[in-house]
């Protein structure tokens, strides 16, 4: 490569690689040639000389937008192979900004492109402990800790108990594994479950499970509110101070304790980790105080109420389960797994963490492995010291001759008789009092704050993880109704919006829900999350897509898949009718998110398995042979860009519909290099408007030095394995009698590179015309036009274009760029118009539902099957059933019902239906005079007249004129030639009405027909006709009459 000389110490080359994260450092550099340059060391000692290569750099590889709008681009493959033919003068852009739109054009607004907020502009980031560790064990700490774990206990024995813990431990480490893994499969921004789903599984999972589980949050937030307020109340009762009346007084408790919890979210996630140290020291203390009285010697009034401190009677007495009133194991494991279902707490708020991919891992696995070994201690701590029943009465002593037998034996040898308690509903014991907890510990009250610390971090907690995930799914804007809710305020980008719709449903449920109702199906939700990140672990695994590159090793497909079935058989064990609203719940979201079908693409495990399963499909297909029965039109349509031949692709897509391929094909003829870039820009743009208009579809382009190599690579190359098109579509050229030989030979050499290739082959004519690229062109200008007056007009208007008050701007400027650039072309005449008009009315045609009528099929050759096969197929299209078939076939005088019962016969055994079955047998008979002339004026420029000139002459003629008619060609082929004429009169006197005519294609023989005198045949064959389809099959059968 050439070497460039300083220029006053700037380089000349304007291409030349700076560095891409700071200002670029030059130094002077001696070569041993006594050449002086100013040279950046990082890529001389690399490379040893200039180039327009980059080295590796974080930021090629960031997504659109992702560092304040900016991104740094590498030079495009294209700029550095073309540089020397343009003498090195391309300017590669450093950075690109993304305004409104992302790299593809799509919206750059979700969480990718998201500015990430750093802590030295202000924003609160939180490390693995504060972050995720503290807040997973304050979550998974609640109620259950000081409520229920005795009565848990108490009906399933320690020995079953231990299975209820562990099963459920189970449960949320095989979940944080596959969390782990996810979240440490590239950066993870806010949005926690839904984020980690949305990414995995695509948006459909994502924006389905988003929603349901934003919502279980907020509703769990007066779930835990009203555990506080309940145990505030109780406490009321017990003084005797109530406000009103229980229930009104929870209420009043709740909403008060809601508003003074949004006061803390709202101040700050810093105020809100404060808030949870506090609340962690409480409950620490109040776990440290169960210990501690365990230990303590218990007094009489304790022994009374079944605390004897610890003795292994009391332990083994305890080790069997005894379940009562209807419980059993799975109803016991219903009650204790909510308590498991705050492992989501520190993944919630995982665009506040400062290394999200770190900190979840570490802080959620350890938050499951320190509250499930607390739950084991303080649970075996009280199966040791408790007994299942007791009185509560001082005066139940046990007498020495009394023999101690039956339930209450322990308590009976430790001096206790409550054997009372099998008769009667006792109010003491692990059975029968909640508050076991505070009974054992060495310091009541302790418990009851304890009590309140649970309830009050867990709802904390939610409060700040439902807007969260809410404003992360909002964002991606998947609810077009809910992006109001997307917008953040502050540094943090706090989500107040978000706040208060999440204080309204807390509080609407306070007030009016029935929350021992609600419950199952919020656990339900959250283990609906669970399921699909095991899922999603699972699936990405199973993909084996290349990008699936997790940081954490630690887990395993199979494993994650046995966790997503574990997820959902908890989910019936804790209520079946709650599993199976929730599963509705979420399917009907999925169906809305899928059939509304949001402009993203995040690369999700699902589309790497779809991809995986169709190569597998693919390559299974090509080990099959191809049999008649499982025929079915393959089409390759040569319509240029796929807004240019409307009516050509829209006729092509109903018959190939969902169930057939369909190549919508374009060829760049000219220079590659200078074709290239148009190519390329367009490839994306016609897939992407064939998806939207919900054509099954592919659009295929190539670029060639003629129309024809272009067609021929696309008939060659086009498909896979045995997914490749049979059947050529084209449309008919209109233009061939002024369009120039070149034209005419390429667009006749298509049809006869069709027939070598075997291809069955198409050709549609249609009076208007099926070419409207000159309007989807001026339509393009209209717009581009309207777009850049709409930049002008902000440019030109203050706030960056909303303008305000005095400074709102007269919409009579406007206009100002579209008027100009229109009025350069000026409108078009009326009758140019009025040919639009109807141009555009016809390539809509086959867009719509036919009229009642009839589709005429003249099958005269027999090609196999196809020119019968098309219209069949397509009269089995709901656009198509109001459009009867009738049969037209050539047949011999005087045999004319014989023929027609031939024909409805063969039609029977192919079980295809037609209205009417017609024998046309006066084909043979010479066509009008005036017929004849019309086609001998059409063809006259083309033709030679050899005749007439001597024989030298006429072989130069020929020589320089190979592509004229000659007249022993005509002479050869009179009899083609007028039944061509004849057909057409034909087709004039009896489908002149149809919706379609269908008529099989005419071949002509290479080296012996000439081009010009093949397109006469054509053009008057379907002259002055109903939309017409010219057909010719492979000659290979298509159908057959075999089971």
């Amino acid at each position: 490569m050439e070497r460039l000389k300083s220029n006053g110490g700037g380089h000349v080359n304007s291409a030349f690689d700076p560095n891409l994260d700071e200002p670029p450092i030059y130094e002077e550099t001696e070569f041993s040639n006594d050449e002086h340059r100013t040279v950046r060391p990082s890529v001389i000692s690399a490379f040893g000389h200039d180039t327009l290569d980059r080295v590796p750099n974080i930021n090629f590889y960031r997504n659109a937008g992702s560092v304040s709008g900016h991104r740094a681009v590498r030079p495009s493959l294209q700029e550095l192979h073309d540089v020397f033919q343009k003498n090195g003068r391309i300017s590669v852009p450093e950075t690109v900004t993304d305004n409104d739109e992302g790299s593809e054009g799509t919206p750059s607004d979700d969480l990718e492109s998201a500015a990430p907020s750093d802590a030295k502009d202000g924003g609160i980031k939180f490390g693995w402990i504060r972050g995720v560790l503290v807040r997973c064990m304050l979550n998974i700490w609640g109620v259950m800790l000081f409520i229920r774990l005795s009565w848990v206990f108490g009906q399933a024995g320690w020995g079953l108990g231990i299975v209820v813990i562990a099963l459920s431990c189970v449960v949320t480490t095989i979940t944080g594994l596959s969390m782990s893994a996810i979240c440490t499969n590239g950066v993870v921004r806010g949005g926690g479950a839904y984020y980690m789903i949305s990414r995995s599984l695509g948006p459909e999972f994502g924006g389905s499970i988003g929603l349901i589980f934003a919502f279980a949050n907020a509703v769990a937030v007066a779930m835990y509110v009203v555990g506080f307020a309940e145990t505030v109340v109780d406490l009321l009762k017990e003084y005797a101070t109530l406000m009103v009346d229980e229930i009104n007084d929870i209420r009043i408790i709740g909403c008060i304790t809601v508003v003074l919890l949004l006061g803390i979210s709202v101040a700050g996630m810093e105020w809100e980790a404060k808030a949870q140290i506090v609340l962690l020291v409480i409950l620490l203390v109040a776990i440290v105080n169960v210990f501690v009285g365990t230990a303590l010697p218990p007094t009489a009034d304790k022994k009374s109420k079944g605390f004897f401190g610890y003795n292994t009677k009391i332990f083994m007495e305890n080790f069997t389960p005894d379940f009562r009133n209807g419980e059993t194991f799975f109803s016991v494991f219903a009650v204790f797994f909510p308590a498991a279902t705050g492992i989501l707490a520190g993944a919630n708020i995982s665009g506040d963490l400062r290394d999200a991919q770190a900190a979840i891992p570490k802080g959620t696995l350890l938050a499951i492995l320190i509250t499930g070994v607390t739950y084991l201690a303080v649970a075996l701590c009280v199966s040791g010291t408790v007994v299942r029943d007791a009185t509560g009465n001082t005066t139940d002593l046990a007498f020495p001759e009394l023999p101690c037998n039956g339930s209450a034996a322990v308590a009976c040898e430790l001096g206790y008789d409550f054997s009372s308690c099998a008769t009667e509903k006792c109010n003491f014991g692990l059975m029968n009092n909640f508050q076991v907890m505070t009974m054992v510990s060495g310091f009541g009250p302790l418990i009851t704050a304890g009590t309140f610390s649970a309830t009050l971090s867990s709802a904390l907690a939610s409060l700040v993880s439902a807007p969260k995930v809410f404003q992360a799914l909002c964002k991606d804007n998947l609810y077009k109704a809910l992006h109001f809710f997307a917008k953040g305020h502050g540094k943090n980008n706090e989500p107040i919006r978000g706040y208060v719709l999440t204080f309204i449903i807390s509080v609407a449920f306070i007030l009016i829900g029935d929350l021992n109702a609600i419950a199952p199906i919020i656990s339900n939700f959250f283990l609906a999350s669970y399921a699909l990140i095991n899922f999603s672990c699972f699936h990405a695994s199973y993909a084996k897509s290349p990008g699936w590159r997790p940081a954490y090793k630690y887990y395993n497909m199979w494993l994650s898949l046995l966790g997503a079935l574990l997820c959902c058989v908890v989910m019936f064990v804790i209520n079946w009718w709650a599993a199976l609203l929730t599963y509705g719940i979420e399917i009907l979201l999925y169906i809305y998110v899928t059939v509304k079908k949001p402009d993203v693409n995040w690369g999700s495990s699902t589309q790497a398995v779809t991809f995986v399963s169709a190569v597998s499909n693919a390559l299974s297909l090509s080990g099959v042979e191809d049999h008649v029965k499982n025929f079915r039109p393959q089409i390759l349509a040569l319509t240029g860009s796929v807004r240019a031949r409307p009516a050509l692709l829209d006729l092509a897509h109903s018959i190939t519909k969902n169930y057939g391929l369909c190549f919508s094909c374009e060829v760049f003829v000219g220079q590659r290099s200078e074709v290239l870039q148009e190519m390329t820009s367009g490839m994306e743009k016609n897939q992407l408007w064939l998806n939207k208009t919900k054509r099954r579809a592919f659009y295929a382009a190539v670029a060639c030095d003629s129309f024809r190599k272009g067609a021929e690579s696309l008939l060659q190359a086009s498909g896979l394995g045995r997914m490749r098109p049979n059947t050529l579509m084209i449309g008919f050229k209109r233009n061939w009698r002024t369009a120039g030989t070149e034209a005419v030979q390429s667009y006749v050499g298509i049809l006869h590179d069709a027939f070598d290739f075997e291809y069955g082959t198409v050709v549609l004519r249609m009076s208007q015309g099926l070419d409207v690229s000159h309007l989807v062109e001026a339509e393009e200008e209209m717009l581009k036009a309207a777009k850049e007056q709409q930049i002008l007009d902000g440019e030109m208007m203050p706030n960056g274009g909303k303008a305000r008050g005095l400074f709102r701007k007269s919409r009579n400027s406007s206009q100002q760029v579209l008027t100009t650039r229109v009025s350069v072309c000026g409108p078009p005449p009326p009758q140019v118009a009025k040919m639009n008009e109807r141009l555009v009315e016809a390539s809509a045609q086959f867009k719509k539902k036919q009229p009642k009528g009839t589709t005429d099929v003249w099958w005269l050759f027999d090609d196999g099957g196809l020119t019968l096969l098309l219209p069949y197929i397509l009269s089995t299209r709901k656009k198509w059933k109001d459009s009867k078939l009738r049969i037209f076939v050539a047949g011999q005088p005087g045999r004319t019902e014989i023929d027609k019962q031939e024909m409805r016969s063969l039609l029977h055994k192919f079980r295809i239906t037609c209205s009417d079955i017609t024998v046309i047998d006066d084909i043979h008979v010479r066509p009008h005079d005036n017929s004849i002339k019309k086609l001998e004026d059409m063809i006259e420029p083309f033709r030679l007249h050899e005749g007439s000139k001597g024989r030298d002459q006429a072989e130069g003629m020929q020589k320089e004129y190979p592509w004229k008619i000659t007249d022993a060609e005509l002479s050869t082929f009179e009899e083609k030639t007028n039944l061509q004429i004849r057909l057409n009169e034909l087709l004039q006197e009896h489908s002149k009405s149809a919706n379609l005519i269908v008529l099989s294609l005419p071949i002509a023989r290479k080296g012996s027909i000439s081009d010009f005198l093949y397109m006469a045949w054509l053009e008057v064959l379907t002259k002055d006709l109903p939309p017409i389809m010219l057909i010719r099959g492979n000659h290979k059968s298509v159908l057959t009459f075999y089971s």
